[in-house]
């Protein structure tokens, strides 16, 4: 009978790789889903009461054109947002009518 050396080598990179995936386990820590602080919709307010607890905050903002805008709140006034810091769009930002928008998204929840 031919004793192969193929089957030890095997046996002992199976154990070496057991060994070093039971070494890095335990330094991944574990992750989970946490609230972000003051984020809230309040459906009884209007939009723009929603918008200005959003002030400062990254948001999205969905026009009934279907057209997104995703920035940070800069100012609201009584008929306009003014959005800074557009995704995908150095230097610019948007002055959108608060009639136009038809739905709105900001982070809930974040890893930690």
């Amino acid at each position: 009978m031919n004793n192969s050396p193929i089957i030890p080598s095997a046996l002992l990179l199976a154990v070496i790789l057991l060994a070093a995936i039971l070494l890095i386990a335990p330094t991944v820590q574990a992750r989970s889903v946490m609230p972000v602080d003051s984020a809230k919709f309040d459906t009884v307010s209007s939009m723009k009461d929603n918008l200005k607890a959003c002030m400062g905050k990254d948001v999205v903002i969905h026009l009934r054109s279907g057209k997104t805008f995703q920035g940070n709140v800069k100012a609201i006034g009584d008929h306009l947002i003014h959005l800074e810091k557009l995704a995908d769009r150095d230097f610019y930002d948007a002055l959108i009518r608060m009639e136009d928008i038809s739905a709105v998204e900001t982070k809930f929840r974040e890893m930690k």
